[in-house]
């Protein structure tokens, strides 16, 4: 562990993790301070940020993340589609900016970074609804499902993963895997690491999930597979790589997921990063961790898509 990443514990242990022992969950000032306290990051050299806020049947709300040369964005190899985290009632597009830089750069890939509709004034399946339709426009607009990466973390997570499982139900194709750092996978809050890892955890109070967990499922029950895809039948799915803390209460999340994938035949990689904190790949270009979890996010988006294209048609169209 890195004196860096020892300090960002401390800070957040200090900082953030005091709001989660509350008993309630004050939204406004939740959004008001991250919106505050959000590093945004500078855009890199080469690359450009593109607003793009459309409707229609299947809308497209966020930013785009594109290389450019002489002006014109460069479309070659693989796409990423992000979510980002926030427990489904706070954070955008912006205040994630430093993974999506991160994983852009790191790729040469375009990525789309998706601004879903919040809790609790949109609860489930909004946010759902939202990256599906996202992810159906960028196939309508051309993007090969081959070379579509899905990715999130925390609640942007656990919305990526039950995006592929809603996907796969509707009979969409599917892109070439998914993406998961520190997803948040149970709105049940059954995992033992909630108990287990309370108190270690410099972010989250066990508790504080359970409470946030019903901002966004209003009626619907915290075992709903679309909801909370550790409750999924992960069969069909392409590969999944995920990343996680040992520390983190939602560290079980992570686990049974890949549990979960690897029993329904699907090729999924877990890796467990000692005392990191939640989604500590925000923290680039801060933390070595940060950026040797981009990097190696960068390898299996790089992997997958090649992989996939390699593949026969009548090979992809099965996925």
């Amino acid at each position: 562990m890195s004196w860096q990443s020892a300090l960002a514990c401390w800070f957040l242990r200090r900082q953030f993790r005091p709001e989660t022992l509350k008993p309630g969950i004050n939204v406004g000032k939740a959004r008001a301070l991250t919106a505050k306290r959000a590093r945004i990051p500078r855009v890199p050299n080469g690359w450009r940020l593109r607003e793009c806020y459309d409707s229609g049947d299947a809308p497209l709300r966020g930013e785009w993340v594109e290389r450019v040369d002489g002006g014109a964005a460069v479309a070659a190899g693989p796409t990423v589609l992000y979510c980002h985290g926030g427990g489904y009632y706070f954070c955008s597009p912006r205040t994630h900016r430093s993974i999506v830089y991160g994983l852009a750069t790191r790729t040469g890939a375009p990525v789309f970074s998706l601004d879903y509709r919040l809790a609790p004034e949109h609860r489930f399946p909004a946010a759902l609804e939202d990256a599906s339709a996202a992810y159906r426009r960028l196939i309508a607009n051309g993007t090969p499902p081959a070379s579509i990466v899905i990715a999130g973390d925390s609640a942007g997570g656990g919305l990526a993963l039950a995006t592929l499982v809603a996907l796969r139900d509707a009979g969409d194709p599917l892109p070439a895997g998914a993406l998961l750092f520190s997803p948040w996978t149970d709105l049940a809050a059954t995992g033992a690491t909630l108990q287990s890892n309370d108190g270690l955890d410099p972010m989250f109070s066990g508790p504080a999930i359970g409470r946030a967990a019903q901002l966004y499922l209003g009626d619907t029950p915290g075992t709903h597979p679309y909801a909370s895809p550790v409750y999924a039948d992960l069969k069909g799915l392409p590969p999944l790589f995920i990343m996680a803390g040992s520390t983190e209460v939602l560290l079980d999340d992570s686990r049974r997921v890949a549990d979960n994938a690897r029993a329904a035949g699907v090729a999924c990689e877990i890796e467990v990063w000692k005392k990191m904190p939640h989604v500590w790949p925000l923290f680039a270009p801060f933390l070595p961790e940060a950026n040797r979890a981009l990097d190696r996010a960068a390898s299996f988006v790089q992997r997958v898509t090649s992989e996939r294209a390699a593949q026969p048609s009548s090979a992809m169209s099965m996925v």
